[in-house]
């Protein structure tokens, strides 16, 4: 598999640190909201990436870690009355509501920053002990320009760096270089703190993932992911903190996705240009989000509109028709006449099952490019379609339904069961069937149209009527 390295600016050919096994940390959620679009992204991207990697045989460690603790986190808890945990507590549970909805499988860890005060306070004590780090008057802070790759990720020249830097803040803080940043600040009144060597406060954004990475992943790992937004300054510092502190290469990928847009300016809360996750699925659904996220490569930035989900609602319709229609023509033995003409059937059922996951993988494998990857689904569909329409081959069917459902799987699509058919919609449908026979389509169109009334879609097939709600 090639992987488009954020370091190295170029593909290069994944090889895991440990044969058969493969170690991701993703930047999650600060949790002081429900997530939108934009943040729904890397979420999307890396879950498919991960699902990939499974689909490949391999063993995934994936840590995806909840921001708790910050100035977002404190800011909103004192303006509601309440307190960052009960902030914490509720916006991760509500993050597990939307995430089970795009079918976002749980991570294997799911760190909170506050529960790792312990490993973070310890990797703050190894850089000061190492003199990549120093006490100021409000904290304590990192000491750039004593790691020598700094900017190293960002490409970023550190002297414009400096020229763009507020200089009020070396006098009010004590820092001793513009580009240094906090690895503690210490108490403020109205904050959450714990205690340390240096005196009682709170971590820094940066030190708390580097953190929660050692813990879980050990001191270098495969992957590193997240939003472009992240390269600088989070992923930046979080080099400069963690192979300062282990003398190892921290991270041997860095993958990040590109924006969500909105009217050409990155979706965010900041600029109140955003869309909830759970209001966009409340008109289009949940798969429909995951599948406009997939139709288009991770790097490349999205421009959100509704009509873009209103077609990715249609695609998943038809990806969701087609395997009710297989497991419709599939729930009862076939016994074709023509023996000849189900080989047949057999054998082009095969070949377009192998070119699809043949197509399938070499788009995967080209930089997690899902977009094209989509198009063999999509083939798939069409073929499966179109040979269910006159099924012969049992075997081939199958083959077709299997080799689908395992692509999808690959992508986090999920299908809900469909429920119990309401009785008086059966009911409408038998009355359709009997005006049919009796060539009184009048009445066969009217009963169609209350049946539709009802949320359901009745279609001909030569099986017999099939009956679906509505997607």
């Amino acid at each position: 598999m090639q992987i488009f390295n954020t370091m190295s600016r170029k593909k290069e050919t994944f090889v895991p640190l440990i044969p058969g096994r493969v170690s991701i940390y993703s930047c999650g959620p600060t949790v002081y909201n429900y997530f939108h679009l934009g943040n729904a992204r890397p979420f999307i991207t890396f879950d498919t990436l991960r699902r990939y990697f499974e689909y490949q045989g391999y063993q995934v460690d994936f840590v995806q870690n909840f921001t708790d603790i910050d100035d977002k986190m404190i800011n909103k808890a004192n303006a509601e009355g309440t307190t960052v945990k009960e902030l914490a507590d509720q916006f991760i549970k509500e993050y597990y509501v939307d995430a089970k909805g795009l079918n976002i499988k749980e991570a294997t860890h799911h760190p909170r920053a506050t529960e790792s005060m312990v490993e973070i306070v310890r990797l703050i004590e190894t850089l000061v002990e190492k003199g990549y780090a120093y006490t100021a008057d409000d904290g304590v802070y990192y000491s750039v320009r004593k790691f020598p790759d700094y900017c190293g990720l960002s490409h970023f020249d550190i002297d414009e760096l400096v020229q763009n830097s507020r200089k009020d803040v070396l006098v009010d803080s004590g820092k001793q270089d513009p580009v240094d940043f906090a690895l503690w600040k210490f108490r403020k009144e109205i904050e959450p703190f714990w205690p340390s060597p240096w005196g009682e406060g709170r971590p820094g954004w940066h030190i708390e993932c580097s953190a929660m990475s050692k813990k879980y992943l050990g001191e270098s790992i495969d992957i590193h992911s997240g939003g472009q937004d992240l390269i600088f300054p989070h992923h930046e510092n979080e080099i400069a903190q963690s192979e300062a502190a282990s003398g190892k290469q921290f991270v041997r990928y860095w993958m990040h996705n590109g924006f969500i847009n909105v009217n050409g300016e990155k979706m965010s809360k900041s600029e109140g240009n955003f869309f909830l996750v759970r209001d966009v699925a409340n008109k289009f659904g949940y798969m429909p989000i995951r599948l406009f996220m997939l139709s288009s490569h991770y790097r490349t930035p999205i421009n959100y509109t509704p009509d873009l989900l209103n077609a990715a609602a249609s695609g998943f319709a038809r990806i969701q028709t087609a395997m009710k229609t297989l497991n419709f023509v599939l729930a009862s033995p076939l016994e074709p006449s023509n023996a000849e003409a189900a080989a047949a059937q057999k054998a082009s059922l095969e070949e377009a099952c192998r070119l699809a996951v043949e197509h399938f993988e070499a788009a995967m494998d080209d930089d997690l490019n899902t977009a094209d990857a989509l198009g063999s689904i999509f083939e798939l569909v069409r073929i499966a379609n179109t040979e269910s329409a006159a099924p012969l081959s049992q075997e081939g069917l199958v083959l077709a339904k299997d080799t689908l459902e395992r692509l999808c799987e690959v992508m986090g699509f999920s299908f809900v069961e469909e429920g119990a058919i309401p009785q008086e919609v059966l009911d409408l449908a038998e009355a359709r069937q009997v005006a049919k026979k009796e060539r009184n389509f009048a009445l066969a169109d009217s009963l169609r149209a209350e049946i539709q009334q009802r949320g359901y879609r009745i279609t001909d097939t030569p099986q017999g009527p099939h009956i679906e709600a509505e997607a």
